[in-house]
């Protein structure tokens, strides 16, 4: 058996190996660095600042690059084929790069997603991630556009390196796919530390230095250095051919089914050119999905409880359902405070909260959210908490180790 693969990010490489691990052949297509954006502009470089008490480019670098070679490694396989061009779809499962073309059993598509952007005067002036990542100069004053999860990492990164940020976010909350609670105290701690933050705010135009915007038919404007815009990202469906191919596609990202099956026998989609959740881990999981539909073995993976972590300071983390997701339903939420916590106390790091919602009548855990830190780290047992369907009860009676912040979920599901 032969698959091909286009696109090396975490979800192209890693079925690329995962595949060679079940004795398969791989043609994985790259049309730029192993790693995708999560190594080379997303995840890593942005985790590499947080680290920093200033940017460091030469560090960045090395890590990305200690990385890179990591996953080369991976790829020296002898059923691996690496390939680096621009990939175009050729018909069925077959794809040509240049004057070469490759043949497959299935087609495994993988090409990410890009920066989107707002359809403003002055838009194309603004950096994107990319290009904050890059900068060699903290700016004196940031305006951030956007209050999702990139926007308010790095609003949270160049606070502490010494700008003074402003966030302007259109929606009424920041984060708005997360729970308002935790996107409110979130909100919260971040203005405690110095980060100007506007909801509700609908930016016009970026004239120069100057970002103008609108809130309850107010104009303002902010001064700034430097302009990131951070409103999300988009499909990257104008990486490939797909029109020519006849796959199915809308603004959103291919469309796929539970599988990752395209409506093109033998193509599958995964990851952020599928659009909904366009996060590194759930790219790898719908790798593990697509390869093990191509195999004929079923799984088990659950794309209902998937968890997200923002790394602003203090960290934010959330599985399951929100609050506002619930409504309609009888629930009660337990909550605890970091400030209780006696690892926080003693480590300095007691601001934070969690809370726990769950079904009244069953005590099964619905979700989870932790503001705090190591919340990235201490959702992962909530995750299985939820996508195990574990009532408080049960939860309850789980031993945890003292002193540990993981007391903390303990503690918010005793009071649920």
């Amino acid at each position: 058996m032969r698959i091909i693969i286009i696109g090396a990010g975490p979800g192209g490489y890693e079925t690329a190996a995962e595949a060679a691990s079940r004795g398969i052949e791989v043609v994985l297509i790259s049309e730029g660095p192993l790693g995708g954006t999560c190594l080379n502009e997303g995840c890593i470089p942005t985790k590499a600042l947080c680290s920093m008490s200033a940017p460091d480019l030469s560090r960045k670098a090395e890590v990305i690059s200690q990385l890179q070679a990591g996953i080369a490694q991976l790829m020296r396989n002898k059923l691996i084929t690496l390939v680096q061009g621009k990939a175009s779809l050729a018909g069925g499962t077959s794809v040509k790069v240049g004057d070469q073309e490759f043949s497959g059993d299935a087609l495994i598509i993988a090409t990410g997603s890009v920066s989107a952007t707002l359809p403003i005067p002055g838009a194309d002036t603004a950096l994107d991630s990319a290009a904050m990542l890059n900068l060699d100069k903290v700016p004196a004053r940031l305006c951030v556009i956007g209050g999702g999860v990139i926007g308010l990492e790095f609003a949270s990164i160049y606070r502490k390196f010494g700008s003074e940020v402003t966030v302007l976010e259109f929606c009424p909350n920041v984060l708005p796919r997360f729970d308002v609670d935790l996107a409110k105290r979130l909100k919260s701690a971040l203005v405690r530390r110095g980060v100007t933050i506007e909801t509700s705010a609908r930016v016009t135009a970026v004239e120069g230095n100057v970002v103008k915007w609108t809130k309850n038919d107010k104009a303002f404007e902010t001064q700034a250095d430097c302009v990131l815009m951070a409103v999300g990202r988009r499909p990257n469906l104008a990486s490939l051919n797909l029109d020519d191919a006849g796959i199915e596609y809308s603004p959103s990202g291919i469309a796929v089914d539970e599988n990752m099956r395209t409506n093109v026998p033998g193509v599958y989609a995964i990851g952020d050119i599928t659009g909904g959740m366009m996060l590194a881990h759930v790219a790898s999981a719908q790798g593990r999905r697509a390869l093990n539909h191509i195999c004929g073995i079923e799984d088990a993976i659950d794309f209902s409880t998937v968890p997200a972590a923002v790394f602003t300071v203090p960290e934010a983390a959330t599985v399951g359902r929100t609050e506002e997701e619930c409504a309609g339903m009888d629930i009660t939420c337990g909550k605890a405070n970091y400030r209780a916590n006696g690892k926080a106390v003693a480590s300095g790091e007691a601001d934070g909260w969690c809370k726990v919602i769950a079904e009244k009548s069953t005590g099964r855990i619905l979700g989870v959210h932790i503001l705090g830190a190591h919340a990235s780290d201490i959702i992962h047992e909530a995750a299985v908490l939820v996508a195990l369907g574990v009532t408080t009860k049960n939860a309850r009676d789980i031993i945890h180790a003292h002193p540990t912040l993981s007391e903390v979920l303990l503690a918010a599901i005793t009071a649920a």
